[in-house]
């Protein structure tokens, strides 16, 4: 069946993890993927997470499925992360919460819930944007268009240019959103910006589609959930993949959500009579170790103080390491202005590196960056950063 059939092109950010692998240069780095690293260049397990999973070993007494949605208990928790304990929205039932096979995996059950009932719509994403978004909803059918927000020049949102392009999207489409902590730009939209958006979303008729994968890696738990809460407020209908993966480290647990928001219980309800028949032609029910892990720790309030505390670890040693790769770089003579980078939040930086750089780069130093100049910042540590700038103020000096 294959002989005849050209291999597919590796994934752009898998792939180059997988060129990174294969490097035998001791002194490589990878910025590329979109995973966290600690100082020492590891991946941790969270302490809280192996409390937690202690005492799920110790108490559980079956494997059997869950239901098509996951846990209730882990949904409920889910809703309190985006809404608060108190909101209005988890006291009127007006949300429905299924537990999907990380954050891609709640990306895709929304595509494929949508496009059953709106399938003339079409997918609006930020320009740029994750290299998977295109993917994942071209794949369950729907077109694509870009609408502006990353301005090159100011390095920062084109907000302008945004809420133009958001103004001419026809009623009934879908525009993806990203909350906070923008991948792969790390500029996000203001409390003051949101409520902008919101206002066109209402007036316009579109569906707002969140993306929610970095939530406590902006500012805070509860200061990243600003656009989820100004959304709710409005009483339209729109809908949130969020993601467990970073914020509890739970990668390969894969361990994410999709909730659905609608102006009433009733609707809430339909909407998830029809997400149980999407899952259930999929994957028939979620995986259950993480989200258990998960809600473990959520329901403890010893085990939920000590996560946010572990959060909070991670956001600053990513700040500390934004400040040390634009210091670093100041300190070696390079005349571009990389002081954009202390600005921006979450993992990633649209760094202003050419592909020509990039290029140079992995071929020289075996650095790996993604094309397009995004960097994990958390890649960087205290053992590499000075190779790292270094190699930079070669690349941009050559």
């Amino acid at each position: 069946m294959w002989k005849e059939i050209e291999a597919a092109p590796a994934d752009a950010i898998l792939g180059l993890t997988e060129a990174f692998k294969k490097d035998a240069n001791p002194n490589k780095v990878n910025l590329g993927v979109g995973v966290y690293k600690d100082d020492q260049g590891n991946t941790p397990i969270l302490k809280c997470i192996k409390t937690a999973e202690q005492k799920l070993v110790e108490t559980e007494t079956s494997k059997g499925y869950l239901p098509i949605s996951g846990s209730p208990a882990y949904g409920a928790n889910v809703q309190k992360l985006l809404f608060g304990a108190d909101s209005e929205v988890i006291a009127s039932g007006r949300a429905a919460t299924i537990h999907s096979p990380g954050g891609t995996g709640a990306l895709r059950v929304g595509a494929d819930l949508l496009k059953a009932f709106r399938p003339d719509a079409t997918l609006w994403v930020s320009t740029p944007t994750w290299a998977n978004h295109k993917g994942i909803f071209t794949a369950a059918g729907f077109g694509i268009k870009d609408y502006p927000y990353y301005n090159a020049q100011t390095k920062d949102v084109d907000f302008e240019g945004m809420l133009a392009g958001l103004e001419s999207v026809p009623a009934g489409d879908i525009v993806l959103l990203h909350v906070c902590c923008h991948n792969p730009t790390g500029v996000d939209l203001s409390a003051e910006q949101w409520d902008k958006v919101v206002a066109v979303a209402a007036a316009k008729g579109w569906m707002p589609f969140l993306d929610f994968a970095y939530q406590g890696f902006g500012d805070s738990i509860e200061e990243d959930r600003t656009a989820v809460e100004k959304l709710a407020a409005a009483g339209i209908d729109f809908l949130v993949a969020s993601s467990f993966s970073k914020n509890f480290g739970l990668y390969c647990e894969r361990t994410g959500a999709l909730t659905i928001v609608s102006p009433t219980a009733a609707e809430a309800a339909v909407a998830m009579s029809h997400v149980k028949k999407t899952i259930r032609v999929n994957y028939s029910n979620p995986p259950a170790h993480g989200g258990l892990s998960a809600s473990a720790v959520l329901d403890d309030s010893a085990l939920y103080d000590q996560w946010i505390g572990e959060v909070a670890e991670m956001r600053e040693r990513i700040k500390t390491m934004r400040a040390a790769l634009v210091d670093g770089l100041a300190a070696r003579g390079v005349e571009q202005d990389f002081s954009f980078i202390k600005e921006q939040r979450g993992m990633f930086s649209f760094s202003g590196l050419s592909d020509d750089a990039v290029t140079w780069l992995k071929e020289n130093k075996s650095i790996y960056i993604v094309k397009g100049g995004r960097i994990n910042v958390a890649g960087l540590t205290s053992a590499n950063i000075d190779y790292v700038c270094d190699a930079i103020a070669e690349a941009l000096k050559g």
